[in-house]
């Protein structure tokens, strides 16, 4: 009878193993869905928004300046952050875009493009909004 009991005691320590196996990939698989996969979505969202900037759109950088995006390439973002004030910021620095405008709409304006020099001597080409009678501020 006693020899029974230690039988049992080694036939079911067997199964605690499986158990433990199970409830570890059990862990991994809520930690997977809990913390890294929603990491990964959002670093997919900014790099989609850092992809999509447009000419004309305000945005904020992760420094939090507010600005205009004047011009861009594959690598770099140029910000008009005041009335001929240009910043060049990495793509990655751009932290959210505030309003977005169409493409069409700053094509469409009348005024001639202004070129903007950047450190590397490329030329990046830029629209300048004209100030309406009613945005001049008379004193």
């Amino acid at each position: 009878m006693l020899e029974n009991s230690y039988a049992q005691a080694a036939s079911g320590g067997s199964g605690g193993g499986l158990t433990m196996i199970l409830m570890m990939a059990g862990l991994m698989g809520l930690m997977y869905f809990m913390m890294i996969r929603p990491q990964q979505k959002r670093r997919k969202d900014a790099e989609r928004m850092q992809s999509e900037l447009g000419i004309g759109d305000e945005v904020v950088t992760i420094g939090g300046l507010h600005g205009v995006v004047a011009g861009h390439d594959d690598d770099t973002v140029t910000i008009e952050a005041h009335p001929e004030v240009f910043l060049r910021f990495a793509r990655p620095a751009i932290a959210r875009v505030v309003t977005r405008t169409e493409d069409a709409d700053v094509a469409k304006t009348d005024e001639p493009a202004v070129p903007v020099e950047t450190v590397d001597d490329t030329v990046v080409e830029t629209k300048r909004a004209s100030l309406d009678s009613k945005d001049v501020v008379k004193e």
